[in-house]
């Protein structure tokens, strides 16, 4: 029998990987905060779709946390997991971690968490499990 994979703890987890280019650094040559946040924003709103199967929006970003400054050129790994489940959301946690190409030191730049709404057609608020 085919496995089932609607909202299941194999796809609780997405990596979305990103260069800093210079249009997206700001005038001390770190990354905008703006387009770390849409990188997440994008990282949570998969993890949500993969996990859930449903059409899902953001309602909320929580504690998103600016810890490091990236510097233009360097490679961001997005990591994001599914951290909670409710009726008709998900609750997403999304670190940034940085890493120099050249030397491969790596470090935690910003993390947070999202929550996405399951929508239907309408638009409206759906169950997450079926």
């Amino acid at each position: 029998m085919p496995k089932d994979n609607s909202t299941s703890l194999d796809n609780s987890e997405f990596t979305l990987t990103e260069v800093v280019f210079p249009y997206q650094v700001n005038h001390l040559g770190s990354l905008f905060g703006g387009h770390a946040l849409q990188w997440m924003d994008q990282a949570a709103w998969i993890c949500a779709t993969r996990f859930s199967r449903k059409t899902v929006v953001t309602i909320a970003s929580d504690r998103v946390e600016f810890k490091k400054p990236v510097r233009e050129g360097t490679i961001v790994q997005l990591k994001s997991r599914v951290l909670k489940v409710g009726n008709t959301s998900v609750t997403v946690g999304v670190e940034m971690h940085a890493e120099h190409p050249l030397s491969g030191e790596r470090f935690l730049a910003t993390r947070g968490q999202f929550i996405m709404v399951a929508v239907d057609a309408d638009g409206r608020p759906t169950a997450i499990r079926s």
